[in-house]
């Protein structure tokens, strides 16, 4: 087992929610691992990608490659980023095969961090505790791209303390999409609405995902309609830096 792991902390947690590397951090390093960040990481490229300027995106993956190319392991607490770098990388380089092969070999050493504890390192139990009911969200590319929905359940089922509550249809999208949310905002916005009220219907006050991006957007309309709602990331469950 790899005692060395490489944090891609991402735009989004890097940027507004610092604290769920913070406890990425405290967690491998509980668990035995070094952590290392390499600072002259930067966006995955996702972005730039989804809009369509795969010629930015290309140079974002090269420097990506430059960055994480001798890690021994990569974790990022975003599914949306990691399928970036794990699906979408090599797509980039269908005409360099040195590349591509340098992508993909990367990629391969790239794991969501769910994915990472439970498929990777065997773990499902840290020896978290949290006190209460929550419901969990399925970020999309998470649960679809990457098909890691159990991942992130057998974790919380350990939680001491802590009561899943299922919501209806939990893959249902929250409407973020990145720059989907700012070209169609009434689809968005109404996608989110959905996402709320199948929330709500949980008699739940807390939401628990593992996406950034997600919870900004989800957190942004709770706030907005006045609904009594908490969103954390599952790293912050997991390392017990919540009440």
């Amino acid at each position: 087992m790899s005692k060395r792991v490489s944090l891609f902390v991402t735009c989004l947690t890097d940027l507004f929610f610092p604290e769920v590397g913070e406890d990425m951090v405290r967690l491998l390093r509980r668990l035995d691992l070094s952590v290392d960040f390499p600072r002259n990481q930067t966006c995955c490229g996702q972005p730039a990608f989804n809009s369509g300027f795969k010629q930015d995106s290309s140079m974002l993956a090269r420097h990506f490659l430059e960055v994480f190319e001798d890690a021994e392991v990569i974790v990022t607490p975003s599914g949306s980023c990691a399928t970036m770098v794990k699906k979408e990388y090599v797509h980039l380089f269908d005409h360099d095969p040195v590349y591509r092969a340098r992508i993909k070999a990367v990629a391969e050493r790239t794991f969501e961090f769910s994915e990472f504890l439970v498929d990777f390192l065997g773990i499902e139990d840290v020896g978290a505790a949290y006190q209460g009911r929550v419901t969990y969200h399925d970020a999309c590319h998470m649960a679809r791209a990457l098909d890691l929905r159990d991942e992130p359940r057998k974790l919380l089922s350990h939680v001491r303390g802590l009561e899943l509550v299922e919501m209806d249809r939990p893959d249902w999208c929250c409407g973020f999409g990145g720059s989907f949310s700012v070209r169609l905002p009434d689809i968005s916005g109404a996608m989110l609405n959905e996402k709320l009220r199948r929330i709500m219907a949980t008699g739940v006050d807390t939401v628990v995902t593992s996406d950034a991006g997600c919870i900004m957007h989800m957190a942004g309309g709770a706030s907005r309609q006045g609904k009594p709602l908490r969103f954390l990331h599952l790293a912050r469950i997991l390392a017990g830096e919540v009440a």
